[in-house]
């Protein structure tokens, strides 16, 4: 079973990380030999799968990325939103552009397990990138009690400001009992606020066949633990979603966010999950 360790993590967390810098989303100071190499060492394998109908693997990052990027854009910009919190955020950019986008109109708390935290600090304050209300905090994603858990956490924040949640990239690397927990948990705090927004980011078992076994395939080889299709249908995930607590949930299309739309990209469903007024 794949588990989320610090080692276990580190090849998407590098790999990730280039593909934002390469592509215009990231500060050069998240460049990384490692994630160079690995994206360098894709490029053959990317090709070849290609050939074989699987979406290419940049541009269903790219695509998640940008959806994701949207919604948040869109909360925030509505005065729904004022704090978020990003779960396993790697190399992820998005804290240091929404921060130097916002400044200290938002609060941004990223957050990871130590091995990642203590690189991702590192990196920020070398390159003078820490805004106003961005902070990186150590933070155990599936851990549903405990001083490094999403319920501690949100007791340092202002309980009067809409909050979102965020984990990009996470939730198909664990079997369903621990997205259960997550989502149980993400919806539990969640509600300690006036407006809380989960976004996210997840593959359904829609698409049986060659195509989606073998992309399957290259993803457990690359993360080197198991890849999981939890639901069938959208209608699945979403009364999954109500199960655990929220107000309102959907499933949307990469490609209705326009950005980089290339063929196979809506394999990958974007999560949006509300609690409070709306």
């Amino acid at each position: 079973m794949f588990r989320r360790t610090d080692a276990a993590i580190s090849p998407t967390a590098l790999y990730t990380g280039t593909v934002w810098r390469r592509n215009g989303l990231s500060h050069p100071a998240f460049a990384t030999l490692a994630g160079t190499a690995l994206w360098t060492g894709l490029v053959a394998p990317r090709r070849a799968a290609a050939l074989l109908g699987v979406p290419d693997l940049d541009a269903l990052l790219l695509a998640r990325h940008h959806a994701i990027d949207t919604l948040l854009e869109q909360a925030i910009d509505s005065g729904e939103i004022s704090q978020v919190v990003e779960l396993a955020s790697g190399l992820s950019p998005r804290g240091w552009r929404f921060s130097s986008r916002y400044g200290s109109d938002i609060t941004y708390v990223e957050t990871d397990l130590p091995g990642m935290t203590r690189r991702k600090q590192d990196l920020l304050e070398r390159a003078g990138l820490m805004g106003p209300g961005h902070r990186v905090r150590v933070l155990d994603a599936f851990e549903p009690i405990g001083p490094n858990s999403l319920d501690a956490l949100a007791d340092e924040l202002d309980p009067d400001q809409g909050t979102a949640v965020i984990t990009e990239g996470l939730i198909n690397y664990f079997p369903l009992p621990d997205v259960t927990t997550l989502w149980n948990s993400v919806g539990a705090v969640l509600h300690r606020f006036p407006r809380g927004l989960y976004l996210s980011d997840l593959h359904l078992d829609q698409n049986p066949g060659a195509v989606t076994a073998t992309a399957k395939v290259l993803i457990t080889a690359f993360v080197r633990g198991d890849v999981y299709l939890h639901f069938d249908s959208e209608q699945e995930a979403i009364e999954a979603l109500y199960e655990a607590g929220f107000d309102a949930a959907e499933l949307l299309l990469p490609s209705s966010f326009g950005g980089r739309v290339e063929s196979g990209v809506d394999r990958n469903h974007i999560v949006r999950a509300t609690t409070g007024a709306r």
